[in-house]
Parts: structure tokens; C-alpha cells; sequence
């Protein structure tokens, strides 16, 4: 049987075996994964779905009021304040909405 011109050992089969890959420190792959901390997560809510039946030009124009990727916390907002007969916070929204598409026109 040939050696082989490479760092690698072969077993008594003749199967080459990998030394393990080094690490930027150096040391064994596993121990280095095991020193390095972890994140922990925050708990996160309870969510749930709530959905409902739009037309599409209706749909076109909570994203047009809400802007771009923020339709579902616009929409959220309004059904939370008017479900909670908080006029000042639906009349605030309301106005946002108005100011910013008086901007972009």
C-alpha cells in the first residue's frame, strides 16, 4: 500500500483519516463550541392569529396609509385603540396617516 503525500493517516482499511480541523484558537472544534456563551432568548408572548376577509383595493390602501412592511402593526394599532373607545389614539393615527400622504404627494 502507497502513503499518502497529505497530512492524512490511513486506518488498517485503508481509509484515510482526517485529522479534526483546527479552530482560529487552535483548539478542538467541541471544546471551543462549548466555551462559547450562548444567547438566551426573552419569553415570548402568547400570540395569536386574527384575520379577515379584504377586497384587494382596500388591502392596497392599508399599505399605501401604513407604508411600506408595516401594514399588520398599522392595522393592529387601530383595531386595539378602537376596541379599547381610545378616540385620541385613533384620531392620532388617523392624522399620521393624513400627514404622511400629504408628504408624499
Amino acid at each position: 500500500m502507497s502513503k499518502r503525500k497529505t497530512d492524512e493517516t490511513v486506518t488498517e482499511t485503508g481509509t484515510p483519516k482526517r485529522p479534526k480541523k483546527a479552530t482560529a484558537r487552535g483548539g478542538d472544534p467541541a471544546e471551543v463550541a462549548l466555551a462559547q456563551p450562548t444567547e438566551v432568548e426573552a419569553p415570548k408572548e402568547d400570540l395569536v392569529v386574527f384575520a379577515f376577509r379584504l377586497k384587494a383595493a382596500e388591502r392596497d390602501l392599508i399599505h399605501k396609509a401604513a407604508g411600506a412592511a408595516k401594514a399588520s402593526r398599522f392595522v393592529r394599532a387601530l383595531m386595539i385603540a378602537a376596541s379599547k373607545g381610545d378616540e385620541k389614539t385613533v384620531v392620532e393615527i388617523v392624522r399620521a396617516v393624513k400627514e404622511e400622504t400629504a408628504a408624499a404627494s
